[in-house]
């Protein structure tokens, strides 16, 4: 063990908390994929690498993206894993492997790498450019793997808090703008790139991607969907990327982070792996995922070259083939009157499988490009402003058929032996065989099944293992969401929050929320006439606990590559990266309780381990509110705007006498109160985050009012206070078990009027039961 592994793993001894164990990977295994899911996967693998580029990246709520994602990496890994085992480096065992053998390795490829990328920036403006659009489907992608390796199933670690705070700097902190993707997003236009957002349907297109750009793109897209089961591959994939730097020579910026940091990042993981009895295997994955990742650059910066010396020695007839062929498919009919040679010059462009060394003999012999005596020729002066064509070709497009036209008046003989373009294509091939070739081993194909409560939490924290489970967590949310409408009536009897429903303006929001936060929140709970006995309280708190466990979960996916754009989307990043400590372990709202849970002395098996199915220290009453709000976060898309409200709710709840009663009853017996005072503090009302969840919600229903109007405004808004009043039925178990009693709870309909303030009260036949103690209707949260 070196010293730097040394100092990492006493630190981490050091730390003054107990994590459930020491994690350096989790079980990959087995996979439940439903049937249906397994055939449409299977379909996918036989399709060009584009399309499977865009599933991963476009579909990130199915459970055909984490099969297609599994089978995938097993293709790529296996090969690194062979590549490591055939040089003989850290053997088979992963028990020679050492953060400075990897170093070793990264730094060896950065030297062997440095000549032909300094070609390749050495090149002329047009071809540079050309590399670089052919570069930025994996330029912009570059950090996604950490997208969320942040998750219930991971929290807390050592390792993933390291790779999450390397994440909040990528994704630049408090200041997206100032994240790595944007800043190379302007480095790209500085030197003439401009595509459109990664995940737009041409965005691959325009790039002009080859194959294997694709093959290697999705490779990164698939790890991101899978970052809990592949910890090791992150772990190397993030050091090895970062460290060799490829991107940031191409595009000539400095690296955003520090090498110093990323070893840094490196020894922790390797000394933790020298705890973990899974340590040695560890290794050798983390050895198979650098030595992949050095072979992946090596192929691409090969690929790059290969096109740059193409494109160099390409003739003037073979720039115009080139622009011919982007062009065509976009011609219209009103080209059958002009004839090139024998044929229409219509029939020319619809062909797909035409000679294009023969179209562009026939286009420099026609009459298009004989000169006239005033200067010119007819083709050009079509393209000037103007001209019947003007506006087609970009500015360098224009000037080649400017240089094309005065060569071939000058008599310069055709060159027409061309051939079309094949960079990178025979490493692709080599992929497309290995992919079609390889399948996971650890799939299993069965339903979802009808799981209980304890069951469904244990496959929702691990989604990654129950792709199954994908479409009843849907289903599951939304019963929770159509259930908490009746609230739209009557949630204004509530003891904490108020979900009646009201017509959305900023200024009926703040308003809402200052009243429920004065109202509710503050002036309405007296303090306990005596403190409760000890074991009360150690109920009451392990009735918590639950909740407390997968803090910020609601929101741990919102900032994925293809979603971060939105204002309202980097403010609710930042939330999470608070809950999560911003990298701070020891700041981590889930080291805080189980610190609080350690000061009690209540032992609990990591939510995402099996034995906590049989755990019998948390009472099963708090499943149901876990559940939903768990199931909510698995589908940032399709629940955005629900989860917006959730958000409100929940961090407004952070707030107020209950919190602060909660203390003084922990300080009275002893206990922790770190996790109790955190959220006093971060969540407070001036600036904190229930002032920030508000403001969230006007930011994103301004930008709906700006894009779609007004009209359309109130129909998001009403999705968002559903997602508010899913957090207020689980809270208010006092007045759902009132309505319960009544035969008010069910699904409930649009209201029809605010008139009054609220909406119709249709039924719900879920909730909790009723309790006329106003504190205990609070059990369930966290």
């Amino acid at each position: 063990m070196n010293a730097q592994e040394g100092n990492a793993q006493e630190g981490n001894a050091q730390r003054g908390f107990a994590l459930p164990d020491v994690m350096t990977s989790l079980p990959r295994g087995p996979h439940a994929v439903t049937p249906g899911a397994a055939a449409e996967t299977e379909r996918l693998l036989a399709a060009p690498p584009a399309e499977i580029y865009h599933r991963l990246l476009r579909d990130q709520e199915s459970e055909t993206t984490l099969l297609l994602a599994r089978h995938l990496l097993e293709a790529f890994l296996a090969r690194g894993a062979e590549e490591a085992a055939a040089r003989g480096a850290g053997g088979d065992t992963g028990t020679d492997v050492t953060a400075e053998s990897l170093a070793a390795l990264v730094t060896a490829a950065r030297a062997e790498l440095d000549e032909p990328l300094a070609a390749l920036c050495a090149t002329a403006p047009g071809t540079r450019e050309r590399v670089l659009s052919q570069r930025a489907p994996l330029t912009l992608l570059a950090g996604c793997w950490l997208d969320t390796v942040s998750q219930p199933a991971t929290q807390p670690s050592v390792v993933v808090n390291r790779l999450f705070g390397h994440h909040f700097r990528l994704m630049g902190e408090d200041v997206p703008h100032r994240g790595l993707l944007p800043r190379r997003r302007r480095a790209l236009e500085d030197l003439g790139v401009h595509l459109p957002a990664v995940e737009s349907a041409d965005f691959l297109t325009k790039a002009g991607a080859r194959p294997l750009t694709a093959w290697h793109g999705a490779f990164h897209l698939a790890l991101s969907r899978l970052p809990a089961s592949f910890l090791p591959e992150v772990v190397g994939v993030h050091y090895a990327t970062h460290a060799l730097g490829v991107d940031d020579r191409l595009t000539g910026m400095a690296p955003f982070l520090p090498e110093a940091d990323l070893q840094g990042l490196l020894a922790e993981y390797v000394a933790l792996t020298r705890e973990s009895p899974t340590g040695a295997e560890d290794r050798a994955r983390l050895l198979a995922a650098v030595t992949l990742v050095l072979r992946l650059e090596r192929e691409h910066t090969a690929a790059l070259t290969e096109l740059a010396a193409r494109l160099d020695g390409l003739s003037l007839d073979a720039r115009v083939a080139e622009i011919v062929a982007r062009h065509a498919p976009f011609a219209g009919r009103q080209h059958r009157d002009v004839r090139l040679g024998e044929r229409s010059l219509m029939e020319w462009l619809d062909d797909p499988e035409a000679d294009l060394a023969a179209f562009v003999a026939a286009f420099r012999a026609s009459r298009q490009f004989k000169p006239m005596r005033a200067g010119g020729c007819r083709f050009l002066r079509a393209i000037k402003f103007g001209g019947p064509m003007f506006g087609i070709f970009d500015e360098r497009e224009a000037a080649t058929f400017t240089e094309w036209a005065e060569a071939i008046a000058a008599g310069a003989p055709p060159e027409l032996d061309f051939r079309p373009d094949t960079s990178g294509d025979a490493a692709a091939r080599g992929w497309y065989e290995a992919v079609r070739a390889t399948r996971a081993a650890d799939v299993r194909l069965t339903g979802p099944g009808t799981p209980d409560d304890r069951e469904l939490f244990h496959r929702v924290v691990n989604i990654e293992r129950f792709p199954n489970t994908l479409e009843l967590a849907r289903e599951r949310a939304e019963e929770g969401l159509a259930a908490a409408e009746v609230l739209f009536r009557h949630g204004a009897d509530g003891d904490f929050t108020d979900a009646t429903y009201f017509d959305y303006s900023a200024e009926a929001l703040m308003e809402r929320v200052d009243r429920v936060y004065w109202d509710k929140l503050v002036g309405a709970v007296e303090p306990p006439a005596e403190i409760p006995d000890r074991e009360e309280v150690i109920f009451r708190q392990k009735t918590y606990a639950l909740g407390s466990l997968i803090d910020g979960a609601w929101s741990h996916r919102t900032a994925n590559l293809g979603r971060f754009h939105r204002r309202s989307d980097a403010m609710l990043f930042s939330i999470y990266a608070d809950e999560m400590g911003r990298g701070d372990l020891a700041k981590n709202h889930i080291t805080l309780i189980h610190n609080v849970l350690a000061s009690m002395d209540v032992v609990l098996p990591h939510i995402r381990q099996e034995e906590f199915l049989d755990q019998d220290e948390l009472p099963d009453g708090g499943y149901d509110f876990s559940i939903h709000q768990a199931c909510l976060a698995l589908f940032p898309d399709s629940f955005y705007n629900e989860i917006l409200g959730y958000n409100l709710g929940i961090e407004m709840f952070g707030l107020g006498q209950l919190r602060m009663t909660e203390i003084r009853k922990l300080r009275r017996h002893g206990f922790d109160v770190s996790y109790e005072e955190a959220h006093l503090s971060i969540d407070n009302f001036s600036a904190g985050h229930a002032r920030q969840a508000a403001e969230i919600i006007v930011s994103y229903l301004d930008e709906v009012r700006r894009d779609f109007g007004d009209a359309v405004v109130q129909d998001e808004w009403r999705r968002v206070w559903r997602g508010y009043a899913s957090f207020a039925y689980f809270v208010e178990r006092r007045l759902v078990g009132e309505l319960r009693a009544k035969g008010l709870t069910g699904r409930s309909a649009a209201p029809a009027s605010t008139d009054s303030g609220g909406g119709p009260g249709n039924d719900s036949g879920c909730g909790p039961d009723g309790d006329s103690d106003r504190a205990d209707s609070v059990a369930l949260v966290i």
